[in-house]
């Protein structure tokens, strides 16, 4: 079993029972304690447990929203294999919107030299990365700037994206299932994904395998608006034949 399977299995056990400790997982998946320990961890910093003494307890929050530098360092392998098997869905000589997000930021740092693109982005981390790149054109959206995210929202957002038509969307959540769609714990993020959704020809979701069957406060779109699921191997054949029921094609990096 690879780790995010066992953190998917540790999560529903968490849920199911109000809390899990470190001793009954480790017998249960025949791992060491020490697995099970850096199995909570990266799940904590994640927000969906909270340690506790001998174990963790549900986080059980629909708004909770780790930083960026947490962000970053969670699921890091699986986030570099999505944006590796991204880069196939680039439009050649194409317009890209890019939203804010730490699987989509590895995208944006990998873009090839020779990419000829123009990229619209209501990030400010994102644009700051691609700044520099010699084959972008570079539009940044204005807004409100979300501490948590560094992401620009509200109004001025939200006119921005009505005003254009972009090849490709890659658009990033915080949660998806088939049963509450694509999820984020902030309202105005989630305005501004439901417009970039609305102007773009084709929407692919970057998520790795831990966000699969959460839920958080916002809902901005269900699976059957994404194209495109990438996701990581952590996703199981059964979950990934499902959502491809649904109409929207899955890779598993």
């Amino acid at each position: 079993m690879y780790a995010p399977e066992r953190q998917q299995e540790i999560l529903r056990l968490a849920r199911d029972g109000g809390r899990v400790d470190v001793v009954s997982l480790a017998e249960e998946f025949q791992v060491t304690a020490e697995t099970i320990r850096r199995d909570l961890k990266a799940m904590d910093r994640a927000g969906l447990v909270r340690r506790v003494h001998g174990g963790a307890i549900p986080a059980g929050r629909l708004d909770f929203e780790p930083d960026l530098a947490e962000r970053e360092t969670t699921a890091a392998d699986e986030k570099d294999r999505i944006a590796r098997a991204a880069l196939a869905e680039l439009p050649a000589d194409g317009t890209l919107i890019v939203d804010a997000g730490s699987t989509v930021a590895r995208l944006t740092g990998i873009l090839p030299a020779e990419a000829s693109l123009t990229v619209v982005t209501h990030s400010l981390p994102i644009a700051a990365r691609l700044a520099d790149h010699p084959g972008i054109q570079l539009h940044l959206v204005g807004g409100r700037v979300r501490h948590r995210t560094r992401a620009a929202v509200d109004a001025w957002a939200l006119r921005a994206y009505a005003e254009i038509r972009a090849d490709v969307l890659f658009v990033a959540a915080n949660g998806f299932s088939a049963e509450h769609g694509l999820t984020t714990p902030d309202l105005a993020e989630a305005a501004v994904k439901r417009a970039a959704m609305a102007a773009a020809r084709r929407v692919v979701l970057l998520a790795d395998s831990s966000k699969h069957g959460q839920e958080h406060f916002a809902r901005f779109g269900g699976l059957a608006d994404v194209d495109l699921l990438i996701t990581d191997s952590g996703l199981g054949p059964d979950d990934a034949a499902a959502i491809e029921r649904g109409g929207t094609e899955v890779v598993r990096a």
